[in-house]
């Protein structure tokens, strides 16, 4: 019997058997090779280079670099200076402070902002504002103290290398807060309850003439100097000051008063000089 195939041909009896057949085995043949190039495909991929996905460790962080040490000053040729803090005029007559707001504040207190006697400045910082180079200094282990007592900071004027601590004491049976208003440090308040432990304090940038003042009693100023070298010193109350130490070399001292503003005067020091460095303010 005649039969038609789907591709449009006839085909007779066996000869159509033998058609199927064939069409099987060539259907087996492609799976077989589809079949095996998959395989040569998934062996060739695996043979290439793998990315692990096991956690690796966490890459170590560089090592912070050492301190620098501090640059030796040899002793046998250190200089120094010293002198006095004059005022060109007439002082501005201080003020009794009206302290009345908190009757925990006893005794009397004065303003400071202009403190002369007989021509001579005291409260003036007097520090090395340049000379010194890339000098590096170690910071001081021991701590300034600022007092709070009388309802008054103590001292008025005082200098610290940055870094260094300073430790804040409260000798008043009332609470004060503490208050730095830096330009170029971080500025912070903290209240101090009377007889608690003393606030430790450090400012980490050079800042000078750095206002403090106190929220909870708004008559109580200083300022706090902060240097990056030990070479400073403030004026005490005959205007006086000494700075020790000192390498040879040229310098510019400042002088540098809340009220009247700084003066600088330049210095060249030899080993072993000694030398007078004056400065005078006008009011």
């Amino acid at each position: 019997m005649a039969v038609q195939d789907e591709f449009g041909f006839t085909w007779f009896g066996k000869l159509k058997k033998g058609y199927n057949g064939m069409t099987q085995t060539k259907t087996r043949i492609k799976t077989f090779t589809l079949a095996a190039l998959f395989a040569l495909v998934v062996l060739v991929g695996c043979g290439g280079k793998q990315e692990s996905t096991a956690e690796q460790p966490a890459a170590q962080p560089a090592a912070a670099p050492p301190a620098a040490a501090a640059t030796p000053i040899d002793p046998a040729t250190a200089a120094s200076i010293s002198g006095t803090a004059k005022l060109d005029g007439e002082a501005p007559k201080a003020v009794k402070i009206d302290m009345s707001q908190d009757p925990a504040c006893k005794g009397t207190n004065m303003t400071e902002q202009v403190v002369a006697s007989g021509g001579k400045l005291s409260n003036v910082f007097v520090y090395v504002k340049e000379g010194l180079g890339n000098r590096t200094f170690d910071i001081p282990k021991d701590a300034i103290t600022l007092e709070q007592s009388g309802c008054k900071y103590h001292p008025h004027v005082l200098g610290v290398m940055a870094g260094q601590d300073i430790k804040i004491v409260n000798s008043d049976p009332t609470t004060h807060n503490i208050h730095p208003q830096p330009k170029d440090n971080r500025e912070w308040n903290e209240s101090q309850p009377p007889q608690t432990a003393p606030l430790d304090k450090n400012f980490a940038r050079e800042e000078i003439m750095l206002p403090v003042k106190c929220n909870q009693h708004p008559w109580m100023k200083m300022y706090i100097n902060v240097t990056k070298s030990p070479f400073y010193a403030v004026t005490d109350a005959s205007g006086k000051y000494e700075i020790k130490g000192l390498p040879p070399g040229d310098y510019t001292i400042a002088f540098v008063q809340e009220k009247l503003g700084e003066q600088d005067v330049k210095v060249t020091l030899a080993a072993k000089d000694s030398k007078t460095v004056d400065a005078t303010f006008k009011p």
